[in-house]
């Protein structure tokens, strides 16, 4: 049998995989899987002393799930990803098509396939969701673990809020993969995945097509750029939103402007982005046949 890990993050699911360890390593065993638990001590790399590890079933949200894959790759390390979503939005896990109850995505994983999914890097730092920066993008990184384990994705929205004090435009120089352009930002979101918060705001993002899903938001007055975000959130297409497609970015700004991977800190301009297609191994459920008439349609 080959070697699997049990990664897990001991405050994942407000402590719920940290008291399910056990139940869910029997899950696996069962199965055939040779299997070991084993928690995530963040700095340093837990495929330390395990190298030779096959499979890696994450228990934890996108932040974890970043730390791992970046882990992974440090040391050049490619065994397949399996995700038990429990963070706050696992968005990652959702595009997979994961159960959000970890006993019910474990068995998904038991019995499912292995695919091949892109990934992102930003300047050497890789991301499996999305890259960001302006406004509202790195309120993960303000929100206390505390306040999200007590009332969930609400946290995000009451950190949000305190951006509004900070509203300002990012002047950027962009390239990509057809277009060069000057654009003054409120917001940039570029998606190697599908959802942000569970928001599906890249409308036709998948993490398999090899390209990002990149939207910029421009900085106007405030109400009018307040009101353009609406209506692209309500299904429209306001001019001040930007959408485009492409497989690598380079961004450059005269402000030194924060970002985030994946809802943590990321890296500082200037940027090169690069979409790895099929850059990473993950095993997701097998689609009920319902599914895939669904796609042929």
């Amino acid at each position: 049998m080959k070697k699997s890990l049990l990664l897990y993050n001991v405050k994942a699911g407000r402590g719920k995989i940290a008291r399910n360890v056990d139940a869910l390593t029997e899950i696996f065993r069962q199965a055939g899987y040779d299997i070991r638990p084993k928690l995530i001590e963040f700095g340093q790399n837990p495929f330390d002393g395990d190298e030779d590890c096959h499979l890696a079933v994450v228990c934890g949200g996108d932040g974890t799930i970043n730390y791992v894959v970046n882990s992974m790759k440090s040391k050049s390390l490619s065994p397949v990803i399996a995700v038990i979503p429990a963070g706050t939005a696992n968005d990652f896990a959702g595009a997979l098509g994961m159960d959000s109850d970890i006993m019910r995505a474990a068995r998904q994983i038991v019995s499912g396939q292995v695919r091949r999914v892109d990934c992102g890097m930003v300047n050497g730092l890789y991301f499996i969701n999305i890259f960001s920066f302006g406004i509202f993008t790195t309120t993960s990184q303000h929100t206390s673990d505390r306040l999200k384990h007590k009332i969930g994705k609400l946290a995000y929205i009451f950190t949000g809020i305190k951006d509004l004090l900070h509203l300002h435009g990012i002047p950027l120089h962009v390239k990509c993969d057809e277009d060069e352009f000057d654009f003054k930002a409120l917001m940039v979101l570029i998606f190697n995945g599908e959802t942000a918060g569970r928001f599906r705001l890249a409308r036709t993002a998948r993490i398999d097509d090899g390209v990002f899903d990149c939207i910029m938001l421009e900085k106007r007055n405030p109400i009018v750029s307040c009101w353009h975000m609406i209506r692209y959130l309500m299904g429209g297409s306001p001019r001040s939103v930007r959408y485009f497609k492409s497989s690598a970015l380079e961004m450059t700004s005269t402000l030194d402007e924060a970002t985030d991977v994946d809802g943590q800190k990321g890296e500082r301009f200037p940027l090169s982005i690069v979409c790895h297609g099929s850059g990473i191994e993950v095993l997701v459920p097998v689609p009920h046949r319902s599914d895939d008439t669904k796609k042929r349609r």
